[in-house]
């Protein structure tokens, strides 16, 4: 599934072909893309996109008093003016000319128009699909401190709390994993058993990892998480620990080791990560 980087670097690309361009027309392909939004898209349909944003792994086009958030699930797209596209479930067509096309191969992808919640504490206004969902560590915003409190307060396994996008927002599986090798956790320690210290180091290691694969385009294991303008992200080729078990740890040599935290694979050195 994209995670913060993939959807950042969507985000990016759409900033450049969509602001300042209203949706003349839109079409949907099939209920699934549309689910959430059973009046269909039609609503969007003369609206202006003033600017996209982006909260964890959700963005949205911003339509000034109403929204259209997009969310890619395991294989969603946006692509430009791209022919011979498989797998679209909708198309926009925008008034400088340009097709934006949404692609999505697994459908579980969704577009959804979306009305804002009243602003919170610090005056932003998201989505209502959007409200419920934390900052993130590259959110400007976020106050460390309180974080840092709120996961010292979980009695549940570390990686399962970078997953939980009700704590912090934009991390999966790819990142929890390279965000906890580089700062020498075991990916099963309690979260309420770390000392303060080791979870702010946590998440300083996370807030890195996440802008290396932002400044990388993200990390692209196959043609299903590529940029609008059909690039491949390239942070694959440094990632530490994800996808690696059995391969030597590139700090101390040890064969790394794989794990099953909540469902999930999870990579890490056996000695530089010990319980």
């Amino acid at each position: 599934m994209p995670e913060l980087p993939e959807v950042e670097s969507v985000r990016r690309g759409l900033v450049d072909h969509v602001v300042g361009r209203r949706i003349d027309a839109v079409e949907a392909f099939g209920d699934r893309v549309v689910r959430y939004a059973p009046q269909g898209l039609e609503s969007i349909t003369g609206s202006s996109v003033h600017q996209v944003f982006r909260r964890g792994k959700y963005l949205w086009f911003d339509f000034g008093d109403s929204a259209l958030v997009a969310h890619l699930g395991m294989s969603g797209q946006f692509r430009v003016n791209s022919t011979g596209l498989k797998h679209v479930r909708a198309r926009f067509y925008l008034s400088d000319g340009c097709e934006l096309a949404f692609v999505d191969q697994r459908t579980f992808g969704h577009l959804t128009p979306n009305a804002y919640v009243q602003p919170d504490a610090a005056g932003e206004r998201l989505p209502a699909m959007v409200a419920h969902i934390a900052r993130d560590l590259v959110d400007p915003r976020l106050d460390l401190t309180e974080l840092v409190e709120r996961t010292a307060a979980k009695h549940s396994q570390i990686k399962r709390v970078l997953l939980d996008q009700s704590v912090v927002s934009g991390i999966g599986n790819i990142y929890a994993d390279e965000a906890l090798f580089q700062a020498s956790i075991h990916p099963e320690v309690i979260a309420a058993d770390l000392p303060s210290a080791a979870i702010v180091k946590l998440y300083r290691c996370a807030t890195d990892v996440l802008n290396r694969a932002i400044a990388a385009g993200g990390t692209s294991f196959d043609s299903l998480y590529v940029n609008v303008n059909g690039e491949s992200g390239y942070f694959d080729r440094s990632l530490e620990a994800y996808g690696r078990a059995g391969r030597p740890c590139t700090r101390c040599g040890t064969a790394l080791a794989r794990t099953v935290v909540g469902g999930r694979s999870s990579h890490f050195c056996p000695k530089c990560q010990r319980r």
